[in-house]
Formats: structure tokens, C-alpha cells, sequence
């Protein structure tokens, strides 16, 4: 095969079938877990990613560490918002602190994007990384087993299991296809 030419795959099983699939694998993990039921739209955000970042094993290396660092500070940054508790509150209790908080978190989350070529490459879930924490923090969709001050952080760490089992959704979904590589024809030589 010459450096020009690609190669070929052709799925044993349709993607649209094998997506419908790990769908159905997927909800028991969001419905018979209880206390411990995963947030699988959070999951369903890094299984996208994987395939908006080439739908191989090897994007995990962007993805996992794009989206744990930025949900880490995530969670940090929620963590801070006590601390503002002197601020001022503007139409409900505490809304001043909590807009102080994110505005200087994600100004440094992203200006701290440039410090790794992984997080540049990694833009979509470094910021779904942001998004997801807040999300699963405001929502309270994660187990309620730690409270006080490191409830957002326990937030963040939840948001990032989520992140590896989206990753681990996409990796089987690919798998799932069963892509088997097709020699494409030669062309006929002249005589």
C-alpha cells in the first residue's frame, strides 16, 4: 500500500447498531446502583469526545488528563467558595461569592490551558471538564457520602470516574463494530 493510500475498515456490525448497544449496556449503571448511580449524560459528553477526537484508545491519553485537571480546579474552585462568604449578596444568599469564585477559577483554568499541549489539543474536555463538575456539583448527582467542605471535590473526583467509564463507553462502542481492515482494489498495470 503506497503512503498515500489509507487504510480501509468496514464494521462487522453498524455503528448505529453498536451505539444503540452500549446505550443499553450503559443504563444499568444509572438505574441499579442506588446511592451509587452514575451520571451517565456526563459519560455520554467523553464518549463523544472520543470519537471527536479520532475514536482511538490513544485519545484517552488527551482526553483523561484534560478533563481531571480542569475538574480537579473545578472542584477546588467550588470548594473556595466559603471562603467569600463576607461578599455582599446580590439577589440570593451566597450568589456574590459563587461568581467571584468562577470567574477567577476559570479565568486561571484557561489561562493555565497553555502551560501543557495536552490541554490545548485536549480544548473540549478540558472545558466539558469544567461544565461537568459544575454540573454534576449543582445537580447533586453524585453519592452523598462526603459533606462539608470536600463535598466538591468528591463532586470533581465522581465527575472524572465518570469521564474514565465515557472513555472506557467509547473504546467498547469502536470495539463493538468489530471494523475489519479491506484491501482496496489495485489498479490494473498497463501491458
Amino acid at each position: 500500500m503506497s503512503e498515500t493510500q489509507q487504510a480501509q475498515y468496514k464494521e462487522t456490525i453498524p455503528l448505529w447498531l453498536a451505539v444503540a448497544i452500549t446505550v443499553l449496556i450503559s443504563v444499568p449503571f444509572s438505574l441499579w446502583l442506588g446511592a451509587f448511580n452514575f451520571a451517565v449524560w456526563c459519560s455520554f459528553i467523553v464518549w463523544a469526545e472520543y470519537f471527536a477526537l479520532g475514536a482511538k484508545p490513544a485519545a484517552l491519553r488527551t482526553i483523561i488528563p484534560s478533563f481531571a485537571y480542569s475538574a480537579v480546579l473545578t472542584g477546588l474552585t467550588l470548594a473556595a467558595i466559603p471562603l467569600l462568604a463576607f461578599l455582599p449578596s446580590l439577589v440570593t444568599l451566597g450568589d456574590l461569592a459563587v461568581m467571584v469564585a468562577l470567574f477567577v477559577g476559570v479565568a486561571f483554568m484557561v489561562y493555565s490551558m497553555r502551560w501543557a499541549k495536552v490541554f490545548e489539543d485536549g480544548s473540549l474536555p478540558f472545558f466539558n471538564g469544567i461544565s461537568m463538575v459544575l454540573a454534576v456539583y449543582f445537580t447533586g448527582s453524585y453519592p452523598q457520602i462526603v459533606s462539608g467542605p470536600l463535598t466538591p471535590l468528591w463532586a470533581a473526583v465522581w465527575a472524572i470516574l465518570m469521564a474514565i467509564f465515557g472513555g472506557l463507553l467509547g473504546v467498547f462502542n469502536v470495539w463493538l463494530t468489530f471494523p475489519k481492515k479491506v484491501e482496496s482494489p489495485q489498479p490494473a498495470t498497463q501491458a
